[in-house]
């Protein structure tokens, strides 16, 4: 039934150990000794192939290896908070298969990772982030689908160094003398397709990236802030001898380059003295925060400007709105019209200006600025100390996602905390300092204190704040015995946030604890791993 047909024209039959094609593959590559990897289009769909692999895997991985796996997918719960999405990982990985993606939390996809080149993970199923950025060789590298959503476009085809990329993972140095790469055809015209335009095919033409606004304003600017070029003609020998240069018309370059001159002029981040070029105060700082001199300008312009109701909201969409914020969490079509509610029912509270609906010029931007307004939800429901799972389940914010917004957001933050500095805006910079640090802690206010001490996080934090320790001062004065019989802080902890914060510790006191503690997780664990007893027989 299922031929894999090489480009000499040479094939073989896959055993039929599967009535799926895509499970069949992985099945084929795990009983032949070997690992797979397998692209597919979206996180969504990553999921649900790893869950169903993992059922079928199980009857051919050993019983040995499923115990050592097991250990893999418990580690898996106890790494940041628990979700559906890292439950649903665990339970892939203790059948041997899992799921890798942009939307894991970091300490998860290095699990995966990790433990797939140790031969204890034998399929993974991932979205083609995973080829770019990973080095993860298999003996079999499936690419399930050759096209890819593109927003405003549809399902289009990928590239050919794409699926060059990712079937290049193919074949394990040190441990197989071959790889195979697969693509799936549903037709023999769909066959012909993808042999000629694919695995016959010669990878598309290398463009600079330079080529972008984005990155060419940024570089131009720090080519003038650093003081490597205070001319145009500096610049444009700059630029000429960069790959950027070698491919564009010159014409083109010096057009591209003097617009770029002129923004940054009319924005004052940069000055003309006849033919020289000298950064401003402001051009030189947004150049040493690494932000797009666009982000800058919008920023700049949003803090000057009077907000009627100015909240912490305001300062977190005013980040979004930014072209450096990535990524913008879209909102979904079950979920549009509350994302729309919120936008009007807070409209006093934006620092912008907010585009509208019904403006048929603004449309994509009105779709763009719900991306915003929920991200910014998010992150604001993230200091209002939402749990990750309840972000997943309200937002469908994966952890990985969500971790990248706030990481986004409290750089944007400080730049935003910099440029009030710069401009002497009164009353921001306190303000974005303790937002920033909300952002970076996912806490309310008030667990600010707590939070800066090591081993103290959000869920430790508020365990503190509600058991009545509810600052540094109240920590130094509690008894170390009862600072130990609160919930999550061990006797190990209890010590540490002593010191920290100067209080006293007497170590006879202290041993104690610790030795008492001791005893109970050894009985804890006793009673778990004893087996039960088995009922007499009759």
């Amino acid at each position: 039934k299922e031929a894999v047909i090489f480009r000499d024209g040479s094939s073989y039959k896959l055993k039929p150990l599967h009535g799926e094609t895509l499970i069949n593959l992985a099945l084929n590559a795990v009983s032949s000794g070997g690992q797979a990897l397998i692209f597919l289009e979206s996180r969504r769909r990553s999921m649900s192939v790893a869950r169903d692999i993992a059922t079928a895997l199980k009857d051919l991985v050993p019983r040995r290896q499923l115990q050592a796996l097991q250990k893999v997918a418990d580690e898996v719960l106890i790494r940041g908070e628990r979700t559906s999405i890292g439950e649903l990982l665990s339970s892939c990985i203790s059948g041997g298969s899992a799921f890798h993606h942009a939307g894991l939390r970091t300490e998860h996809r290095r699990i995966v990772e990790d433990f797939f080149r140790e031969g204890k993970i034998k399929v993974i199923a991932a979205t083609p982030t995973l080829a770019a950025g990973v080095n993860l060789p298999a003996r079999m590298v499936v690419i399930a689908n050759y096209r890819r959503f593109e927003p405003g476009y549809g399902m289009l085809p990928i590239s050919v160094m794409e699926y060059k990329q990712m079937s290049g993972r193919a074949g394990r140095p040190q441990y197989d003398t071959f790889g195979e790469a697969f693509l799936i055809a549903e037709s023999s015209e769909e066959q012909d397709y993808l042999m000629e335009n694919y695995i016959l095919a010669k990878p598309e033409r290398l463009y600079s990236r330079l080529a972008s606004e984005a990155a060419l304003r940024s570089h131009v600017l720090a080519a003038v802030a650093s003081d490597y070029a205070h001319s145009e003609t500096g610049l444009l020998d700059f630029f000429s001898r960069t790959f950027y240069g070698y491919q564009y018309d010159p014409r083109g370059l010096q057009e591209t380059v003097g617009g770029m001159l002129n923004f940054l002029s009319r924005e004052d981040m940069i000055r003309f003295e006849r033919e020289y070029i000298h950064a401003t105060e402001f051009g030189r700082r947004v150049s040493e925060l690494y932000i797009d001199p666009l982000s800058a300008v919008i920023l700049r312009d949003c803090l000057k400007r009077e907000v009627k109701h100015p909240t912490d909201f305001t300062y977190l969409h005013l980040v979004c709105h930014t072209p450096d914020m990535s990524p913008i969490l879209r909102p979904r079509r079950d979920e549009a019209v509350e994302v729309e509610l919120f936008l009007n029912e807070h409209r006093d509270e934006f620092a912008c200006h907010v585009p509208e609906e019904w403006e048929e010029e603004e449309s994509f931007d009105y779709e763009n600025f719900l991306g915003e307004v929920k991200t910014a939800m998010v992150l604001n429901s993230w200091i209002e100390e939402l749990s990750e799972n309840d972000l997943l389940e309200k937002f469908n914010a994966q952890p990985g996602d969500r971790y990248s917004i706030t990481q986004n957001a409290e750089w944007l933050l400080y730049a935003s905390q910099e440029l009030a500095s710069i401009f002497k805006i009164r009353g921001l910079h306190g303000r974005l300092s303790r937002l920033k640090e909300r952002v970076k802690q996912g806490v309310k206010e008030e667990l600010l204190p707590l939070v800066t001490l090591r081993g103290i996080g959000r869920v430790r934090g508020r365990v503190l704040y509600n058991s009545g320790l509810r600052s540094l001062d109240d920590l130094k004065r509690v008894p170390l015995r009862r600072l130990v019989e609160t919930p999550l802080i061990g006797a190990a902890l209890a010590k540490s946030i002593k010191e920290q914060v100067g209080g006293l510790v007497e170590e006879d006191e202290w041993r104690k604890l610790a030795d008492k503690e001791s005893e109970q997780r050894a009985i804890t664990e006793f009673i778990e791993e004893e087996p039960e007893e088995k009922p007499p027989p009759n």
